[in-house]
């Protein structure tokens, strides 16, 4: 079992001897990858039976190499070891739980594959849709062969995402597909240890009917390592067993807990001194592999690894398998607790030396290294020279995560004790020197340190850092759009777009690309979607119930910050002077958004000035020039996009609005919408007209009707009965329109589904609905034979009916690739309306829906069934929707709650302002799904009825509904707190004895929880990407979106200051005024984390108190709001002043909380009532953003551990200095080496003394004293790598193995023969690896 050279296709037997490598034939480079290399012996090699060696040497357990090697490990392995199963084996009764992390791997590179195809033929997709409605805006007969071939990419790109989504959901399914067998009835019968081995694959090969025993994996590590004892052989010997080692370590993870460090180093130190690469690479892998706790790392340093990790990080490119498992070896460390404290000085000047190598393949891993061991333990990395790499790749740009990078610098800038570290004004700016560098200017650059600088100016920390010797960071960025450097200007741009949170409207890259500005302003409210459903608007009952906005407040601040620095003057200046009309259109847009933005979150006394753009106009009005030309027309620019963006802001395309802004659309049904946006009225002539130039009459081919003049005509004239009937009898419109959409005619059956043709759906709906609302179009629909076919596809599909088909109109494909889903949108119109519903009836169309939801067989079609149905009505809508929420599968039942989220959330006005509530129904179906078996259900039902308590009536109807919540524990608690935002809901709780309780938990302990909660919410918020598909529709949904949960969780003490009686509860108890005294006695401390925790507590309890206006004179009782600024102005943590910053916009949201913040210098935008929004910033920026400059720690002056050294106390170490040679090697590589007029002559000199063979580089006192000099200073990689080369092979052996060594090379003689043939035959390979082991004989 032990030949490496064997056919896969031979079979081996138990009787078959090993066959040894040919000493004459140089054993072949070892595979690294994760796949085994089948390789034959050359025909006609001499082979020598070694049998009798084999068996004496090689232990049973030497067969137990797993034939799947993990990727990353070394594969020795030349043959294929795939056994066969055989018959009567019983295999099965043993549990082998093994991890093939090959399989797993490779399904996940198929995935990764799959999904990277899937979003390139989307985006061919897209560009084939916009290219098609570009197109449809021509005329049809000079583009009609471009169209055709257009169609038909798209097609092919349909069929093409089909085929690769289906090959997701597939490698998806094999990726959870367990690997381990199926346990049969048979398993029970054999008791099962907690720890087996795998069989014996002798026995298994040559069809033995009982497998022997397992073995115990002690056992089998034991024979493993013995194996490893074999000398004179081949490295892909050694490697194989390491990986046969470690894949033991992956099987039992426990087994390394009880290591024989005394053996098992033993073998470790071996391997590490071997000649060839990968057998050292495959020592560091075992040894990786073996670490279990703080107490394996520091007997592994016992074995001197240090040495070996310098040495063989500062070897050349050739040995990067042994670098790179030298570097994971390194980063194994900090995966354990404290285990940065075993990492020496010396490695980490080495990982340096690595990053600071441009070219080396391992800079990356080495920068990340340093950024992780700088999170960790930041002293080491400064004492070893470490944060300059660092430093350096964040200036160039060319790390491809540089947020990474950012995100160890802000940590610990956060904190006054690691803040010493850094220089204040220049670690962090480095980031800007590709914008302020005009000699060195590097797209890629440009890229990724504009996002370095986004994450960083969305931190507390990096924010106050930056704005540090009045804002000199962020002005040196804004005035670097006066450069006459496109890519700096458009990099600026897109960076202040991001960072002020600016979405650019839809009509803007129109705008930018030149277009005029005049039609972008008819903008369609309705979404295409579903012009089924009414349009239904959120009622805000009281302002005070919405949530406060944190990221507004937090852009507030920023751009406040940005108009101090002088951002308007540069981007004016960018408007007048700039050649390049698609940045003078892009600064303008920037402007008017960034206008319209201050106008509505910042306070007048900053706004007011910066509307008037004074720069701007005193251009305009200097007549003697030509450049008031300019300026004119940029004042006109601006003017017009701030018109349009006024008029396009009701599209839901503007700047994110404001949560507490929730707008009441007025448009109540499709009816109001269709009598607001086309006149009714018309007179014959214009009738008529519009019905020619619809193209309808004119030709059969939908592709060249007008659908937007059809949309007027439907929408308008053709809801008069009148004009109704003259299209029915008089002409062949309606009669032409509604053959279209016929089923069976298959026109618009058989239509692609793109984002252009949704408008046949569009107006299919808006026919529906006009036909519903005239006795005339009533009739004709009835006699019509389109429902009579929409009811004959739907039976298709009804388990009961009888009828069959071989392609169905309904198919799941169909209802994906064309728009066959559309017909169930005009039911959707149809069920709105008693009228329709009759129709429906009369068909025995809900008779079928009722079957296909009762067996469950097509789960798409019902949904797509539950999201189009308008279930205003009571009658068979409802019914459906009851039966899918009770009777469904999980998927459907969660898929009918969602449904439910806009009947429950939402309030339909009328015209005339009533209010119609009729989401009862919905609220006790809700209330339903609480008791739901599946917790998924029941937290979906939880959400919606969270959001639905912002409306005080539905909030009181849900407490009368009485609903128990005591089973959902957690997910429960956010509903049960808005239970007390009315008097009626802390009766219901009190009653349950549930608010003192919670209170007092909340008190205890809760308090400090919700510290971590929101904190992490508000990440979430402030590093969210915008969705990319948002403007996308979706088969499934169209209102019915999902929660994203990224709204502010709930707190006890202000759901509890909404009423009176929780006021008073909360007077008695006394807790408001026990957080006020932690806040005064503790606000101020930056050393005890714990205590800091508890005071950001205290800070949101008072926040959320004060927001209230009944909380408000709790305020005014105590000086908390001083104590507060002073924390938000002043303290040393950075994140703590953020936190206060949050809970005073808390605070300004009350009349009262607002006027005492103005005795601080703090100031509100209001409405004009004197509502505050809760967006206060201060009047003088320098008081939350002032930052004293600390005094740097310089890394000489950092003490460390002695467990952080390797050569411990370098003044020791006695070199034999009446040696002049010694003297002057340690002069040339501490003096001239540093030294850059000397330093190529110092080179030189030490090359001529490697040649010589000097006595002095076979000393170990001499080998640690040099590195001892490598540990304590700064030396180029390359440098290194010579250093270190100089000394002889021989002296690592020494140092590795504790030896002390003598000057005399006649001790290192009788040394070298009193060290074991096997230690000779591992570090020294014999001829049978001497061609890889050749070059490493003479130096390390």
């Amino acid at each position: 079992m032990l030949t490496t050279s064997t056919n896969p296709s031979q079979k081996p037997s138990n009787n078959q001897p090993g066959t040894s490598h040919n000493p004459s034939v140089a054993p072949s480079r070892p595979s690294l990858d994760g796949n085994p290399q089948h390789q034959h012996a050359a025909p006609g090699a001499g082979a020598r039976n070694m049998a009798a060696s084999t068996v004496s040497f090689t232990p049973r357990g030497t067969a137990l190499n797993s034939s799947s090697v993990a990727p990353g490990s070394f594969s020795s392995e030349l043959r294929s070891q795939m056994t066969q199963s055989r018959s009567g084996s019983r295999a099965d009764l043993y549990n082998l739980e093994k991890l093939d992390e090959g399989d797993e791997d490779l399904v996940e590179k198929t995935l990764s594959d799959l999904k990277e195809k899937l979003n390139r033929e989307l985006k061919i997709k897209e560009g084939s849709e916009n290219l098609l409605e570009a197109l449809n805006t021509k005329k049809a007969k000079q583009t009609k062969e471009q169209r055709l071939r257009v169609e038909a990419e798209l097609s092919a790109s349909n069929q093409r995402i089909k085929d690769l989504r289906l090959k997701i959901t597939n490698a998806q399914r094999m990726k959870i597909t367990p690997s381990t067998p199926v346990r049969s009835r048979g398993d029970g019968l054999v008791p099962q240890s907690g720890l087996r081995s795998p069989h014996s694959v002798s026995k298994s090969v040559a069809g033995s009917d009982v497998d022997e025993p397992a073995e115990s994996p002690t056992f089998a590590l034991a024979e493993m390592l013995q194996a490893l004892e074999v000398e004179g052989m081949a490295p892909e010997y050694y490697v194989g067993r390491a990986n046969s080692v470690v894949d033991l370590f992956k099987r039992y993870p426990t087994l390394k807990y009880d290591l024989v460090w005394s053996i098992f180093g033993d073998r470790m130190q071996l391997m590490l001194l071997s000649g060839s690469r990968e057998v050292v690479a495959a020592g560091y892998r075992m040894l990786r592999y073996a670490i279990s706790d703080h107490g394996s790392l520091k007997k592994i340093r016992t074995l001197n690894t240090d040495y070996m990790v310098v040495v063989s990080l500062a070897k050349d490119r050739k040995a990067d398998v042994e670098r790179e498992q030298a570097l994971k070896f390194v980063r194994a460390f900090l995966d354990v607790k404290d285990g940065v404290r075993e990492i020496s000085r010396a490695v980490v000047r080495t990982i340096a030396s690595v990053a600071e190598h441009a070219e080396d393949r391992l800079r990356p891993i080495s920068i990340e290294t340093l950024a992780e061991i700088l999170l960790r333990d930041p002293a080491l990395v400064i004492a070893s020279g470490g944060l300059s790499p660092i430093s350096e790749a964040l200036a160039e740009g060319t790390y491809q995560s540089p947020e990474s990078l950012t995100a160890a610098f802000l940590y610990l800038l956060n904190r006054p004790q690691t803040r010493k570290y850094f220089r204040a004004g220049y670690d962090l700016e480095v980031m800007f020197t590709a914008f302020t560098d005009v000699s060195y200017v590097y797209e890629g650059a440009l890229k990724q340190n504009s996002k370095a600088i986004s994450s960083a100016l969305k931190t507390w920390s990096g924010l106050i850092t930056l704005s540090m010797f009045n804002f000199r960071a962020i002005k040196s960025l804004i005035s670097s759009l006066v450069l006459p450097n496109n890519n700096i200007r458009d990099t600026i741009l897109d960076l202040l777009y991001s960072l002020l949170r600016i979405k650019p409207p839809s009509w803007a890259t129109s705008y930018i690309a030149g277009r005029r500005l005049t039609t972008y302003g008819r903008v369609a409210t309705l979404n295409p979607g579903t012009p089924s459903q009414p349009i239904k608007g959120e009622m805000a009952y009281e302002d005070e119930g919405m949530e406060q906005n944190f990221v507004e407040h937090y852009t507030a601040l920023l751009l406040a910050i940005l108009i101090k620095s002088d951002m308007m003057p540069n981007l004016l200046g960018v408007a007048q002077h700039s050649e390049d009309p698609v940045l003078q259109r892009k600064a303008i847009l920037l402007i008017g958004e960034s206008l319209k933005l201050a106008s509505r979150i910042l306070p007048p006394s900053w706004s007011s000035e910066l509307q008037l753009l004074p720069e701007l106009f005193a251009a305009a009005t200097k007549f003697e020039g030509e450049s008031r030309f300019n300026a004119t027309g940029i004042v006109y620019q601006i003017s017009s996009v701030s018109r349009t963006l006024q008029r396009s802001s009701a599209s839901g395309h503007a700047t994110s609005s404001l949560s507490y802004s929730s707008t009441t659309e007025l448009a109540g049904s499709l009816e109001d919408a269709h009598k607001h946006g086309n006149p009714v009225n018309t007179d014959d002539a214009t009738f008529r007209q519009l019905l020619i130039d619809s193209g309808v009459l004119s030709s059969s081919n939908p592709v060249k009707w007008k659908w937007d003049i059809m949309l007027r005509l439907i929408e308008g004239p053709l809801t008069n009965g009148k004009r109704l009937e003259e299209a029915i009898k008089a002409s062949k419109f309606i009669k032409s329109v509604i053959a279209f959409y016929r089923p069976f005619k298959y026109r618009f059956s058989e239509v692609a589904s793109t984002r252009t043709s949704q408008r046949y759906v569009r107006v299919g709906c808006a026919l529906m609905h006009t036909l519903l609302q005239t006795p005339e179009g009533v009739k004709y629909l009835t006699d019509n034979k389109l429902l009579r076919q929409i009811a004959e596809c739907l039976a298709q599909c009804d388990p009961t009916s009888g009828l069959t088909a071989q392609y169905p109109m309904f198919s799941k494909d169909r209802l994906t690739d064309t728009l066959c889903a559309g017909y169930f949108a005009m039911l959707g119109v149809l069920s709105s309306d008693p009228k329709g519903v009759h129709m429906l009836e009369r068909w025995r169309i809900f008779n079928m829906m009722y079957h296909i939801i009762d067996f469950k067989q097509r789960p798409d079609l019902i949904k797509i069934i539950l999201t189009n149905l308008d279930y205003s009505l009571q009658g068979h809508p409802r019914v459906l929707l009851s039966k899918a929420l009770t009777a469904g599968t999980k998927e459907i039942r969660i898929h009918a709650t969602d449904v439910l989220r806009k009947y429950a959330i939402s309030q339909r006005i009328t015209a005339s302002g009533q209010v119609i509530s009729d989401a009862q129904w919905a609220i006790q179906l809700l209330v339903t799904q609480l008791y739901d078996p599946e917790v998924e259900v029941c937290a979906t039902a939880v959400k919606i009825l969270e959001k639905a308590c912002n409306s005080k009536p539905l909030l009181e109807y849900i407490v009368k509904c009485r609903p128990a919540l005591d089973h959902l524990g957690e997910i429960g608690a956010p509903l049960l707190l808005r239970f007390l935002s009315t008097s009626i809901g802390y009766h219901y709780l009190d009653g349950l004895d549930y608010i003192s309780n919670e209170m007092d938990d909340w008190f205890l302990g809760r308090n400090d929880t919700y510290v971590s909660l929101i904190e992490a919410s508000l990440a979430r918020s402030f590093f969210e990407e915008p969705d990319d598909h948002a403007n996308r529709l979706s088969m499934y949904e169209d209102h019915v979106n999902g929660d994203h949960d990224s709204h502010i969780p709930p707190h006890f003490y202000r759901e509890l200051t909404r009423t009176k009686e929780g006021c008073q509860l909360l007077e008695d108890k006394g807790h408001f005024l026990e957080f006020a005294s932690t806040i005064r006695d503790h606000g101020m401390q930056s050393d005890d984390a714990e205590m800091m925790t508890k005071v950001k507590g205290c800070l949101w309890a008072v926040g959320n108190v004060g927001c209230m206006e009944l909380g408000a004179p709790f305020l005014e009782s105590t000086d908390v709001v001083e104590r507060i600024v002073e924390i938000a102005e002043s303290h040393e943590v950075m994140s703590l002043r953020g936190t206060a910053f949050f809970v005073l916009g808390l605070i300004s949201r009350s009349v009262h909380g607002l006027e005492i913040l103005s005795e601080h210098g703090w100031q509100s935008n209001t409405t004009f009532l004197g509502k505050s929004f809760g967006l206060c910033i201060p009047d003088d920026l320098s008081k939350i953003l002032s930052c004293k400059p600390w005094k740097h720690e310089i890394p000489v002056s950092i003490p460390l551990p002695r467990t952080q050294t390797t050569v411990h106390e370098p003044a020791n170490v006695l070199v034999d200095e009446s040696d002049e040679t010694n003297k002057r090697i340690l002069q040339l590589i501490l003096v001239e080496l540093g030294d850059m007029v000397l330093y190529k002559k110092a080179r030189v000199e030490l090359n001529q003394l490697r040649r010589q063979k000097v006595p002095g580089f076979r000393q170990p006192a001499m080998f640690r004293r040099v590195l001892a000099l490598l540990e304590s200073r700064h030396y180029k990689l390359t440098d290194r790598r010579l250093i270190i080369e100089l000394f002889d092979k021989s002296i690592l052996r020494h140092i590795i193995y504790g030896e002390d060594g003598s000057s005399d090379e006649g001790e290192n003689t009788s040394s070298d023969e009193q060290r074991t043939e096997r230690q000779r035959s591992i570090s020294e390979p014999t001829d049978l690896d001497g061609t890889i082991a050749r070059p490493y004989q003479s130096s390390i």
